[in-house]
């Protein structure tokens, strides 16, 4: 009974933010699989906005994996370090670009337990690769989706894969995708991790911490 009432939250939730954000967007600027994949190993622990200004010159200097997987780390480590760990992050994704040109015909596979055996690619990545590229049920657990899952009450873990395997088995597979991303754009929007705006929330109504809050208030009074 209790998995049948966090099913119909789930549903709740995802129309609400349906209906708050039609268009469910990446908010990562990449125009093919393989852009898509090395941008968001360059998003860890940096803004997209911030991979957003420096991918464009990566791309332009090495445009597919066959070319970034030859690269210099040195030059790649330039070109992208305002991202943040760039020693790291260059190694992966030259790493990354080599296998794929290598072994996998230039392609970017499909499958998310071949996803992760790339350098740098955890199973945020590999989600968001097969819901966005290849359309297929996905749950990016990133950090606003986790906060959010926890503050409405669907979850109550801040593990990334528990929360990923326990939202697989509530949300819709055709919506959780979708979903993901809007919860990014409403934590960025309203449910701040620090001071979230609950009144006037869209799913205050539906929302755990929402309701704690409100009891919280109506004591002070």
């Amino acid at each position: 009974m209790e998995n049948d009432a966090k099913k119909r939250k789930a549903a709740a939730a995802v129309a609400l933010l349906e209906e708050l954000y039609p268009e469910a967007v990446c908010s990562l600027e990449a125009d093919d699989p393989f852009r898509l994949l090395i941008a968001t190993r360059l998003s860890a622990q940096c803004t997209d906005a911030r991979v957003n200004l420096v991918t464009p010159a990566l791309f332009a200097r090495f445009p597919g994996p066959e070319a970034l997987g030859q690269a210099e780390v040195g030059e790649v480590e330039e070109l992208i370090r305002s991202c943040g760990f760039y020693h790291q992050k260059a190694r992966d994704i030259i790493g990354a670009a080599k296998r794929i040109a290598g072994e996998f015909g230039g392609r970017v596979p499909d499958e998310i337990d071949v996803l992760i055996t790339l350098p740098g690619v955890g199973r945020k990545t590999a989600n968001l690769i097969v819901g966005d590229v290849y359309g297929k049920p996905a749950v990016v657990a990133d950090t606003h989706l986790i906060r959010i899952s926890n503050r409405l009450g669907l979850v109550s873990t801040k593990d990334p894969l528990k929360v990923e395997t326990l939202l697989r088995g509530l949300l819709d597979p055709v919506k959780s995708n979708d979903f993901c991303h809007r919860c990014v754009m409403h934590g960025r929007a309203v449910c701040d991790a620090r001071r979230p705006r609950c009144e006037g929330c869209a799913l205050s109504g539906i929302c755990d911490h929402a309701a704690g809050a409100a009891d919280t208030e109506k004591k002070k009074g």
